[in-house]
């Protein structure tokens, strides 16, 4: 009698019953190997903005007029004070030399369309950065304390909401009498800061309630590491909306205060002072106040176009 089927018996019965290997999988829960992403709000919302064509599009005639801001020389090759001073020959377009003609001054259009960006840019830049120093601290502050503070904070804001941003901004620029980019941020930033306190006010009273915060303040955290380890990082979104479109807010204020008279004045450049220039030849040179207008149009609606996408991108709900 063989005993192989013996031998057999005894390895199984001192060992256990044999169990197939199987190969672990990647992307099973627990397995070594497996790696998986996680993914978070500023992730998923950069994939939706390089989707979106919207945002694409605007962005990149941003970059453009950011170019024209900070590299004029990228555009032309002509100097914007270097005019004829001669009222009553302007060049046509397509001129030699000035494909897009003269101004009223004799100065080649073209490159103060170029040059016209930078004061433009540079007030809604200052501006924005001013309103979002100033409202977002307060909206912080409002929304997490509560109490006296929120008051207190609250009908501040309601007292600056409450005047009318356009008529504000030409009384404030009348007495101060000082028409430069500087008193015009100033003024931007006087009147345009509540919006942003408001809009981060709501949005720290929603974040607090949140369970991992009240965890957190369960555990002994204290309110400075509340405030911006858990709760400023995730309620900040909204604000970079509110930052987008108040770009785009400031540079048609800008050029409306300058139209209005109370803005940028002569030598400077800007795309205000050649559409309140040249207003008067719209029947017979209508380039003069078609091309500062388009530029301006198409730099308004590409910062509202990104704030709009990027509201989208930000908000899981609205996807």
């Amino acid at each position: 009698m063989s005993d192989t089927p013996l031998t057999a018996m005894t390895a199984e019965t001192q060992t256990g019953p044999v169990i197939p290997h199987i190969p672990e999988q990647p992307g099973v829960p627990g397995a070594p190997q497996s790696r998986e992403r996680n993914a978070s709000l500023w992730a998923d919302a950069r994939r939706e903005l390089l989707r979106n064509p919207v945002f694409v599009m605007s962005s990149l005639y941003i970059l453009v007029m950011l170019s024209f801001a900070t590299l004029p020389w990228l555009w032309t090759r002509k100097d914007p004070q270097d005019c004829l001073l001669d009222y009553g020959s302007m060049l046509p377009m397509g001129s030699p030399g000035h494909w897009a003609g003269t101004s009223q001054r004799g100065c080649d259009y073209w490159t103060h369309a170029v040059y016209g960006a930078s004061p433009s840019l540079q007030i809604a830049i200052y501006a924005t950065t001013g309103i979002i120093a100033i409202g977002l601290p307060l909206g912080v502050l409002a929304g997490f304390y509560g109490g006296w503070v929120d008051a207190v904070i609250s009908r501040l804001i309601d007292i600056v909401f409450a005047l009318p941003f356009l008529l504000g901004a030409l009384v404030i620029l009348a007495m101060l009498r000082k028409y430069n980019k500087w008193t015009i941020t100033m003024v931007l930033i006087v009147l345009g800061w509540t919006t942003v306190a408001r809009v981060m006010r709501g949005s720290v009273l929603a974040t607090k309630s949140l369970d991992y915060v009240q965890a957190a303040k369960a555990l002994g955290a204290t309110n400075s590491r509340l405030m911006f380890r858990h709760i400023l990082p995730n309620a900040i979104a909204p604000v970079f909306v509110i930052a987008t479109v108040a770009l785009g807010t400031f540079v048609a204020a800008e050029a409306t205060l300058t139209f209005l008279g109370v803005g940028l004045q002569h030598p400077q450049v800007s795309w205000g002072l050649m559409i309140s220039t040249h207003d008067d030849f719209i029947e017979q040179a209508a380039h003069l106040t078609l091309i500062p207008v388009t530029l301006l149009v198409g730099t308004v609606l590409s910062f509202i176009l990104i704030g709009d996408a990027l509201r989208d991108a930000l908000d899981p709900k609205l996807r």
